[in-house]
């Protein structure tokens, strides 16, 4: 099991960069995957970024070219390093686990950080 934080939310005008935390409760260097996705009001929860234990990096179209997703193992964090925002990235981003043993994932969600951007 491991539980998550996430972190670094807020508000920010059009343009603007934020960067997005979250902390594991344990090492994430066996950690199979981290995601980060986003769920606006009245929308399904979409992904934006994953990264593997070995730094493979996937974006969604949306956010390529302006978000960056990376883990530092030492601190068991993982960011998501966001640039030239846009008012259609406001929503609640989320922070996911992937834990593969045999062959059953296990999936651990953080609670969630707001991020609203201003036009």
């Amino acid at each position: 099991q491991v539980q998550l934080v996430e972190s670094g939310g807020g508000l920010v005008q059009a343009g603007g960069s934020l960067i997005l935390s979250c902390a594991a409760s344990r090492s994430i260097f066996s950690i199979n995957r981290m995601d980060w996705y986003r769920q606006a009001p009245g929308n399904q929860r979409d992904l934006v970024a994953t990264i593997t234990s070995c730094g493979s990096t996937n974006y969604a179209d949306s956010v390529k070219g302006r978000f960056t997703i990376s883990r530092d193992n030492a601190k068991n964090t993982v960011y998501l390093k966001m640039n030239r925002l846009k008012p259609e990235d406001t929503a609640a981003y989320y922070c996911k686990a992937v834990i593969v043993r045999a062959t059953i994932s296990y999936n651990y969600w953080g609670q969630g950080t707001q991020v609203t951007v201003s036009s």
